[in-house]
Formats: structure tokens, C-alpha cells, sequence
């Protein structure tokens, strides 16, 4: 019984404590970027100014790239992710199912720096000698796919964020899958339903709350890669409905300009990008929270 009772109180400090150091992170970077609060107050979210020289900081671009860069990447991966999760689950013969598993799970163990690298030197050169220039001579006069073929920019980023959240996405999209009870899919199958229809009402409407899960676990990495987004985004802090633009976002602006911050209020602007950042990241793990639980609803009483 005293053993019990000392689990009990190790794990309640330890569930106590993970609250406690995320409450000091947002209470520490409230106290850093204060100053910066202080001065542009909410104007810092909606102007489109970043010009430390004259100590005038607007996060706004840095939001946009952010936002559409992860939006982009999510519209990408999505259906790759699922398509990979369903054949996994549902199609492969068992021989293929464990090395095909292994070699998408690698994906996540790469470091974003090579995923920068490879992007700057293989991908960047492809977009900017053929891809770009295909889009622009057939599609320029649409917004989306105007100005001169950088090749650096919003669309590389994207790309190299997708490759990216692809594993996350997919492995739990698989555990979800093989995770549905067996008689759903028998069920199925008796009532005269084809593999597709099987895999689409007893397995997707089924595990629906768990791949809503995955796709937001998916959305957090994206919003908070820096390395391989740095690489490749051209990081300038403008705001463009050109996939071909260059860009930045809150996590690359912070890796850029902190080291040559010179100043207490340039400081406190990083910061509170970093707060932004921080809060967004949490919005989303609750958006996310909120859908599981709803989702979830109907199959309450299975």
C-alpha cells in the first residue's frame, strides 16, 4: 500500500510539473516580449512594417507565412499521408506492410537541416529551371503563380513541409486504422460492401477522431519547423499571394535575427513572436482536442 501511495503522488508531481514548466515558458516569454506589448500593443499583429532600424516591428508577415506555408504543406500531405496509412492498413500483403512502415517512420528521424539541404540544392534548382517557369508561361496571370521563377520562396517551403509532417500523419493514421475492431469490416463485407466501401464507412467514419488527431499533430510540426524552412523561404517579411514569393514565418524570423538583435525593444519583438507562436501552437492542440472529443461522439456507447 505505501508503494501505491508513493506512485500515486511521483505521478501526480510529474503530471503537476509538465503544467508548471509549460506555464512558466508562456509566462517567461510574456515578461521578454512585455516592452514590445507595451508599445505596439495588438497594432503588432496587423502591421505590415518590420524595420528594426527605426524600431518599427509588425508581425504580420510573419503570421501570413506561417499560416499559408503549414496550410499549403497540410494540403499536400494529407491525401499522400492517408493514401500511405489506408494501403498500409488495409491493402498491403503482410510482407510489404512492415519495411514500406519502417522506410515512412525514417522520414521523421531525418534531421530538418538535410531536408534544408536537400531542398536548397536539389529542389530550389528544379522549381526555379522548370517547374516555375512551366506555371508562369501557362497560369501567369493568376495571382498565385506570378513574379520572376526564384525558386526560393512560399512553394519550397511548402513542399519541404510536407515531406515532412507525411510520416506524423501517416503512422498515426495507421495505428488508428488497425486499431478499428475486425467485425466493423466484417460487418461491411456481409452487408455486400466493396473494399472501398468498407475501408471508407467501417474504418475512415470509424477512426475519424484519431486521424483528426494525426492531421493536427501534422499542423503543429509545420507551424514550428525552422531549420528546413529557413533554407529554403527567402525569408522576406512581405506578404504575397505568389506561391513563388519570397516569405518568412515566426519560427525563421526568430533563428534569423535573434543573434544580431541590438537592441532591448528588437528583443522583445522576437519574443513576442515567439509568444504568438507559442499561443497559436496551443490554440491548435486545442482546436484539435475539441474535434477528437467531437468526433468521438458517436461511437461513445460502442
Amino acid at each position: 500500500m505505501r508503494a501505491d501511495f508513493i506512485f500515486e503522488k511521483t505521478t501526480k508531481v510529474f503530471a503537476f510539473l509538465s503544467v508548471a514548466i509549460v506555464s512558466l515558458m508562456g509566462f517567461l516569454l510574456l515578461m521578454e516580449s512585455w516592452p514590445s506589448i507595451q508599445q505596439s500593443g495588438f497594432l503588432f499583429l496587423i502591421k505590415k512594417v518590420w524595420d528594426p532600424v527605426i524600431h518599427d516591428y509588425g508581425a504580420l508577415p510573419f503570421v501570413y507565412g506561417t499560416l499559408v506555408s503549414s496550410g499549403l504543406a497540410l494540403i499536400m500531405a494529407i491525401p499522400l499521408s492517408l493514401g500511405v496509412a489506408i494501403f498500409l492498413s488495409e491493402l498491403a500483403p503482410y510482407y510489404l506492410r512492415r519495411p514500406i512502415a519502417f522506410l515512412v517512420e525514417l522520414l521523421a528521424a531525418i534531421p530538418s537541416v538535410i531536408y534544408g539541404l536537400w531542398g536548397l540544392f536539389y529542389l530550389v534548382p528544379l522549381l526555379r529551371e522548370k517547374v516555375e517557369p512551366f506555371f508562369i508561361d501557362r497560369f501567369g496571370f493568376l495571382p498565385f503563380f506570378e513574379g520572376p521563377p526564384y525558386g526560393i520562396g512560399m512553394l519550397p517551403a511548402a513542399i519541404l513541409l510536407a515531406i515532412m509532417i507525411i510520416p506524423i500523419i501517416s503512422s498515426i493514421s495507421r495505428d488508428v486504422m488497425q486499431a478499428v475492431p475486425q467485425h466493423q469490416r466484417e460487418a461491411a463485407l456481409a452487408l455486400g460492401a466493396t473494399r472501398w466501401e468498407t475501408t471508407r464507412v467501417a474504418v475512415l467514419r470509424y477512426g475519424k477522431s484519431g486521424i483528426f488527431g494525426a492531421i493536427f499533430l501534422g499542423l503543429g510540426r509545420a507551424l514550428g519547423e525552422t531549420m528546413a524552412v529557413t533554407m529554403v523561404i527567402g525569408n522576406r517579411p512581405d506578404i504575397s499571394l505568389s506561391l513563388f514569393a519570397p516569405s518568412h514565418t515566426m519560427a525563421s524570423v526568430i533563428a534569423n535575427e535573434f543573434a544580431e538583435a541590438s537592441s532591448d525593444l528588437y528583443l522583445s519583438a522576437l519574443a513576442e513572436i515567439g509568444l504568438v507562436l507559442f499561443l497559436v501552437t496551443f490554440l491548435v492542440n486545442m482546436i484539435a482536442r475539441l474535434l477528437v472529443m467531437k468526433t468521438a461522439k458517436p461511437f461513445a456507447a460502442v
